[in-house]
Protein backbone atom coordinates (compact mmCIF):
# COMPACT_ATOMS: atom_id res chain seq x y z
CA UNK A 1 0.00 0.00 0.00
CA UNK A 2 2.86 2.39 0.80
CA UNK A 3 4.34 1.76 -2.65
CA UNK A 4 1.00 2.55 -4.29
CA UNK A 5 0.58 5.77 -2.28
CA UNK A 6 4.12 6.86 -3.11
CA UNK A 7 3.60 6.01 -6.79
CA UNK A 8 0.31 7.89 -7.14
CA UNK A 9 1.72 10.91 -5.29
CA UNK A 10 4.12 11.51 -8.17
CA UNK A 11 2.89 13.37 -11.26
CA UNK A 12 4.67 10.80 -13.43
CA UNK A 13 2.91 7.99 -11.60
CA UNK A 14 -0.54 9.51 -12.09
CA UNK A 15 0.18 10.17 -15.77
CA UNK A 16 1.29 6.55 -16.27
CA UNK A 17 -1.94 5.28 -14.67
CA UNK A 18 -4.10 7.56 -16.81
CA UNK A 19 -2.13 6.57 -19.92
CA UNK A 20 -2.49 2.86 -19.18
CA UNK A 21 -6.25 3.21 -18.77
CA UNK A 22 -6.49 5.35 -21.92
CA UNK A 23 -4.74 2.82 -24.16
CA UNK A 24 -6.42 -0.14 -22.49
CA UNK A 25 -9.74 1.47 -23.44
CA UNK A 26 -8.52 2.06 -27.00
CA UNK A 27 -7.47 -1.59 -27.35
CA UNK A 28 -10.73 -2.88 -25.81
CA UNK A 29 -12.79 -0.68 -28.15
CA UNK A 30 -11.01 -2.12 -31.15
CA UNK A 31 -11.55 -5.70 -29.99
CA UNK A 32 -15.26 -5.11 -29.31
CA UNK A 33 -16.03 -2.89 -32.32
CA UNK A 34 -17.82 -5.60 -34.34
CA UNK A 35 -19.93 -6.92 -31.47
CA UNK A 36 -23.39 -5.28 -31.65
CA UNK A 37 -24.21 -6.40 -28.11
CA UNK A 38 -21.26 -4.45 -26.76
CA UNK A 39 -22.12 -1.05 -28.25
CA UNK A 40 -23.08 0.50 -24.86
CA UNK A 41 -19.80 -0.79 -23.40
CA UNK A 42 -17.84 0.59 -26.35
CA UNK A 43 -19.49 3.99 -25.81
CA UNK A 44 -18.50 3.95 -22.13
CA UNK A 45 -14.96 2.97 -23.06
CA UNK A 46 -14.83 5.87 -25.52
CA UNK A 47 -15.99 8.27 -22.81
CA UNK A 48 -13.44 6.91 -20.33
CA UNK A 49 -10.65 7.12 -22.92
CA UNK A 50 -11.51 10.77 -23.61
CA UNK A 51 -11.59 11.54 -19.89
CA UNK A 52 -8.18 9.95 -19.35
CA UNK A 53 -6.73 11.84 -22.32
CA UNK A 54 -8.10 15.15 -21.01
CA UNK A 55 -6.82 14.40 -17.52
CA UNK A 56 -3.34 13.70 -18.85
CA UNK A 57 -3.30 17.00 -20.75
CA UNK A 58 -4.14 18.83 -17.53
CA UNK A 59 -1.39 17.00 -15.62
CA UNK A 60 1.18 17.89 -18.30
CA UNK A 61 0.77 21.68 -18.19
CA UNK A 62 4.20 22.16 -16.60
CA UNK A 63 6.02 19.52 -18.65
CA UNK A 64 7.21 22.03 -21.27
CA UNK A 65 9.34 23.76 -18.64
CA UNK A 66 10.59 20.39 -17.35
CA UNK A 67 11.65 19.36 -20.86
CA UNK A 68 13.52 22.63 -21.43
CA UNK A 69 15.29 22.23 -18.07
CA UNK A 70 16.25 18.69 -19.08
CA UNK A 71 17.67 20.03 -22.35
CA UNK A 72 19.76 22.55 -20.38
CA UNK A 73 21.26 19.66 -18.41
CA UNK A 74 21.91 17.31 -21.32
CA UNK A 75 23.62 19.99 -23.40
CA UNK A 76 26.55 19.73 -20.98
CA UNK A 77 27.03 15.96 -21.29
CA UNK A 78 30.64 15.05 -22.15
CA UNK A 79 29.70 12.42 -24.74
CA UNK A 80 28.90 14.28 -28.01
CA UNK A 81 26.48 11.62 -29.30
CA UNK A 82 24.48 11.50 -26.08
CA UNK A 83 24.58 15.31 -25.91
CA UNK A 84 23.11 15.64 -29.40
CA UNK A 85 20.49 12.89 -29.10
CA UNK A 86 19.18 13.81 -25.65
CA UNK A 87 19.22 17.59 -26.15
CA UNK A 88 17.34 17.38 -29.46
CA UNK A 89 14.95 14.83 -27.92
CA UNK A 90 14.20 17.08 -24.95
CA UNK A 91 13.70 20.16 -27.14
CA UNK A 92 11.22 18.29 -29.35
CA UNK A 93 9.56 16.87 -26.26
CA UNK A 94 9.12 20.39 -24.93
CA UNK A 95 7.61 21.55 -28.24
CA UNK A 96 5.27 18.55 -28.20
CA UNK A 97 4.05 19.47 -24.72
CA UNK A 98 3.63 23.10 -25.82
CA UNK A 99 1.35 22.01 -28.67
CA UNK A 100 -0.46 19.68 -26.28
CA UNK A 101 -1.03 22.56 -23.84
CA UNK A 102 -2.43 24.77 -26.61
CA UNK A 103 -4.78 21.96 -27.69
CA UNK A 104 -5.93 21.57 -24.08
CA UNK A 105 -6.61 25.31 -23.85
CA UNK A 106 -8.70 25.06 -27.04
CA UNK A 107 -10.64 22.08 -25.67
CA UNK A 108 -11.67 23.97 -22.52
CA UNK A 109 -12.54 27.16 -24.42
CA UNK A 110 -9.59 29.34 -23.39
CA UNK A 111 -8.64 29.72 -27.05
CA UNK A 112 -11.27 30.20 -29.73
CA UNK A 113 -9.73 30.44 -33.19
CA UNK A 114 -7.27 27.57 -33.60
CA UNK A 115 -6.55 25.06 -36.36
CA UNK A 116 -6.67 22.02 -34.10
CA UNK A 117 -5.77 19.58 -36.89
CA UNK A 118 -2.61 21.51 -37.73
CA UNK A 119 -1.57 21.80 -34.07
CA UNK A 120 -2.29 18.11 -33.50
CA UNK A 121 -0.13 17.13 -36.49
CA UNK A 122 2.67 19.39 -35.26
CA UNK A 123 2.45 17.76 -31.83
CA UNK A 124 2.74 14.33 -33.47
CA UNK A 125 5.76 15.50 -35.51
CA UNK A 126 7.58 16.75 -32.41
CA UNK A 127 6.68 13.57 -30.53
CA UNK A 128 7.97 11.46 -33.42
CA UNK A 129 11.27 13.36 -33.59
CA UNK A 130 11.71 13.05 -29.83
CA UNK A 131 11.21 9.28 -30.00
CA UNK A 132 13.58 8.93 -32.96
CA UNK A 133 16.32 10.74 -31.04
CA UNK A 134 15.67 8.67 -27.92
CA UNK A 135 15.87 5.48 -29.96
CA UNK A 136 19.09 6.76 -31.55
CA UNK A 137 20.47 7.17 -28.03
CA UNK A 138 19.38 3.62 -27.20
CA UNK A 139 21.08 2.21 -30.30
CA UNK A 140 24.27 4.13 -29.49
CA UNK A 141 24.31 2.90 -25.88
CA UNK A 142 23.69 -0.69 -27.03
CA UNK A 143 26.53 -0.45 -29.54
CA UNK A 144 28.84 0.83 -26.80
CA UNK A 145 27.83 -2.03 -24.49
CA UNK A 146 28.37 -4.59 -27.24
CA UNK A 147 31.82 -3.18 -28.05
CA UNK A 148 32.80 -3.31 -24.40
CA UNK A 149 31.58 -6.90 -24.04
CA UNK A 150 33.43 -7.92 -27.20
CA UNK A 151 36.65 -6.42 -25.79
CA UNK A 152 36.10 -8.24 -22.50
CA UNK A 153 35.61 -11.56 -24.29
CA UNK A 154 38.73 -11.08 -26.40
CA UNK A 155 40.72 -10.32 -23.26
CA UNK A 156 39.30 -13.41 -21.55
CA UNK A 157 40.03 -15.58 -24.59
CA UNK A 158 43.66 -14.43 -24.53
CA UNK A 159 43.88 -15.35 -20.86
CA UNK A 160 42.49 -18.82 -21.59
CA UNK A 161 44.60 -19.43 -24.67
CA UNK A 162 46.43 -22.12 -22.76
CA UNK A 163 43.18 -24.13 -22.44
CA UNK A 164 41.53 -24.38 -25.88
CA UNK A 165 38.85 -26.78 -24.70
CA UNK A 166 37.67 -24.23 -22.10
CA UNK A 167 37.69 -21.41 -24.65
CA UNK A 168 35.61 -23.50 -27.04
CA UNK A 169 32.91 -23.95 -24.41
CA UNK A 170 33.06 -20.29 -23.47
CA UNK A 171 32.33 -18.97 -26.96
CA UNK A 172 28.98 -20.33 -28.21
CA UNK A 173 28.56 -21.32 -31.85
CA UNK A 174 26.08 -18.51 -32.53
CA UNK A 175 26.06 -15.46 -34.66
CA UNK A 176 28.45 -13.08 -32.92
CA UNK A 177 26.28 -10.02 -33.32
CA UNK A 178 23.10 -11.61 -31.92
CA UNK A 179 25.03 -13.18 -29.07
CA UNK A 180 26.62 -9.87 -28.06
CA UNK A 181 23.27 -8.08 -28.38
CA UNK A 182 21.51 -10.63 -26.18
CA UNK A 183 24.24 -10.55 -23.55
CA UNK A 184 24.39 -6.75 -23.51
CA UNK A 185 20.62 -6.33 -23.08
CA UNK A 186 20.44 -9.08 -20.47
CA UNK A 187 23.15 -7.38 -18.42
CA UNK A 188 21.52 -3.94 -18.80
CA UNK A 189 17.75 -4.30 -18.32
CA UNK A 190 17.34 -0.52 -18.09
CA UNK A 191 18.58 -0.14 -21.68
CA UNK A 192 16.42 -3.04 -22.89
CA UNK A 193 13.32 -1.60 -21.20
CA UNK A 194 13.88 1.91 -22.58
CA UNK A 195 14.46 0.60 -26.10
CA UNK A 196 11.31 -1.52 -26.04
CA UNK A 197 9.26 1.33 -24.58
CA UNK A 198 10.42 3.83 -27.23
CA UNK A 199 9.90 1.29 -30.03
CA UNK A 200 6.31 0.69 -28.88
CA UNK A 201 5.62 4.42 -28.56
CA UNK A 202 6.92 5.02 -32.09
CA UNK A 203 3.85 3.31 -33.60
CA UNK A 204 1.60 6.06 -32.20
CA UNK A 205 2.97 9.06 -34.18
CA UNK A 206 3.79 6.84 -37.18
CA UNK A 207 0.10 6.02 -37.54
CA UNK A 208 -1.04 9.58 -36.78
CA UNK A 209 1.31 11.09 -39.39
CA UNK A 210 0.48 8.47 -42.01
CA UNK A 211 4.10 7.30 -42.24
CA UNK A 212 3.17 3.75 -41.31
CA UNK A 213 -0.53 2.98 -41.13
CA UNK A 214 -1.53 0.30 -38.64
CA UNK A 215 -4.90 0.30 -36.86
CA UNK A 216 -6.44 1.34 -33.56
CA UNK A 217 -5.75 -2.10 -32.10
CA UNK A 218 -2.01 -1.96 -32.79
CA UNK A 219 -1.78 1.62 -31.49
CA UNK A 220 -3.75 0.67 -28.38
CA UNK A 221 -1.62 -2.41 -27.71
CA UNK A 222 1.68 -0.55 -28.22
CA UNK A 223 0.50 2.32 -26.04
CA UNK A 224 -0.61 -0.11 -23.32
CA UNK A 225 2.71 -2.00 -23.34
CA UNK A 226 4.78 1.19 -23.24
CA UNK A 227 2.59 2.54 -20.41
CA UNK A 228 3.12 -0.61 -18.34
CA UNK A 229 6.86 -0.40 -18.97
CA UNK A 230 6.72 3.25 -17.89
CA UNK A 231 5.00 2.25 -14.65
CA UNK A 232 7.73 -0.32 -14.05
CA UNK A 233 10.47 2.28 -14.57
CA UNK A 234 8.81 4.61 -12.04
CA UNK A 235 8.35 1.84 -9.47
CA UNK A 236 11.92 0.62 -9.91
CA UNK A 237 14.25 3.61 -10.49
CA UNK A 238 17.17 1.24 -11.20
CA UNK A 239 15.35 0.30 -14.42
CA UNK A 240 15.35 3.92 -15.60
CA UNK A 241 18.09 4.56 -18.16
CA UNK A 242 20.66 7.22 -17.32
CA UNK A 243 21.46 9.85 -18.37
Amino acid sequence: MDTFVQFTSQSQGRDRIFRTIQYACALSKHLLRDNPDRKPLVARLQSLESSMSGGRKLLRLANTVSAIEAAKRTIHLPDPVLRLCLTVANINRGLYFLCDNVLWARSVGLIRDLDTERWSLNASRFYFLSLVMNLSRDVYVISQLMSQRARDKRRLSRNLSQSPEVAEVLVPQLDAFLFLLQESLRSNPDVALDTLKNACDLFIPLDRLGIYRSNAGVVGLCGLVSSLLGILSVLKPNLRIKP
